[in-house]
């Protein structure tokens, strides 16, 4: 692995091969360029780079592209890479190897060709049960303190807090889950050896310990603009859910809820005083559909399909699912006594409905778990589904 071949007749599809070209890549190209998604995904990592060395990728920023290979050092040999990822107890996962969180297969060609992973966890194993806690920087008191609250109550039930180690929300977040002594993971704008804000070292040391410091950007790349936003869309990706506690009407915190609901992932906000500048991203999304509202951390449980009811205070999961029942069948299902059979003229009556509706809404609930059948009547099913 310490050398790279420039023999064009490589095969793409070879995994020894792909890898070490995935990673040479991912020193030149910018977080989640589409255009190099496009070819990459027509060609393969190994021709990709092949062709940018040799100046026939036709991409219009090749020649930026040879520039920084050759600048890394990567453009022959990984040696280096492998070094310095090591040297800050980092390692490199790719879209090949094992380790890679699947679901970044959401962002559709803007999907990272590398991460590099600081610390002992299993990113793929953390990101399949995460949830993203994100929010303002300037936040208030009430949104500081529910987020390191809810982020600790999600640790405790097992949940993994992911968020981007910035002042404020975030921050709060990755505290509250390690003051459970549960894990989180901060995915970074730069390096995982270059810690940002500065004045987060001590956390990110911390949180490096205790779960990942995670980053698509090689070791050494400082934070620019643009990746704050390509950050973004990876702490959307990774996670099952995205919870903005408090965002300003235009910022970062909203474009990752949107990246997230553009993923279909579960987007919540949370709610806060209508005279607050720092709630208004999340009233305006709430307002136009586009977050729910989380009134309380059930309401994010409840998103993630939880069954939460050995809880206290939770609600069960057969109580939340009766909401989605239709009005003829809760009137079914109200009609049924909580013990014993009864026969459709039962139903019919105590529903009030005529028998052809009585018998679909049964029908349906047999189906969904609900109802059971015994002989020549119903009765409520002793476990209902959620």
């Amino acid at each position: 692995m310490g050398r790279l071949t420039t023999d064009a007749a490589v095969s793409p599809s070879d995994a020894s091969e792909e890898r070490p070209a995935l990673i040479a890549l991912a020193h030149a190209v910018e977080p989640g360029d589409p255009a190099v998604g496009r070819l990459l995904a027509e060609i393969g990592a190994v021709d990709l780079l092949h062709r940018v060395l040799s100046g026939r990728s036709g991409l219009r920023q090749e020649e930026g592209l040879r520039a920084r290979l050759r600048s890394a050092g990567v453009d022959r040999a990984l040696d280096r890479a492998l070094e310095r990822a090591g040297q800050c107890g980092a390692s490199i996962v790719t879209r090949v190897d094992r380790a890679w969180p699947t679901q970044l297969a959401a962002l559709r060609g803007q999907e990272p060709l590398a991460l590099w992973a600081a610390g002992a966890a299993d990113l793929r194993l953390l990101a399949l049960r995460s949830v993203a806690i994100v929010g303002a920087r300037a936040c208030t008191p009430y949104g500081e303190e529910l987020a390191h609250r809810w982020s600790a109550e999600l640790a405790e039930r097992s949940w993994t807090v992911v968020s981007g180690a910035a002042f404020g929300i975030d921050a709060a977040a990755h505290r509250g889950a390690l003051a459970a002594e549960g894990t989180t993971v901060a995915v970074l704008a730069g390096g995982v050896d270059e810690p940002y804000p500065r004045a987060h070292a001590g956390l990110l040391a911390r949180i490096q310990d205790e779960g990942l410091v995670v980053s698509e950007s090689p070791p050494g790349e400082v934070v620019r603009r643009q990746r704050f936003l390509a950050r973004n869309r990876l702490i959307a990706a990774l996670t099952r859910a995205t919870v903005v506690v408090e965002a300003a009407d235009r910022s970062g915190t909203t474009a990752t809820a949107r990246v997230a609901g553009a993923l279909t992932r579960p987007v919540l906000a949370v709610p806060g005083p209508v005279t607050s500048p720092a709630s208004a991203g999340c009233h305006r999304m709430i307002r136009d559909g586009d977050a729910l509202l989380a009134g309380s951390l059930d309401d994010v449980v409840a998103a993630l399909d939880l069954t939460a009811s050995a809880h206290a205070g939770t609600r069960s999961a057969p109580e939340l699912a009766r909401d989605a029942l239709s009005p003829r069948e809760r009137l079914v299902l109200d009609a049924l006594p909580a013990r014993g059979v009864v026969g459709l003229d039962r139903v019919v009556s105590g529903a009030c409905l005529a028998t052809g509706d009585a018998l679909a809404a049964l029908g349906l609930l047999v189906a969904g778990g609900w109802v059971e059948e015994a002989g020549d009547g119903w009765r409520l099913a002793r476990a209902p589904r959620a």
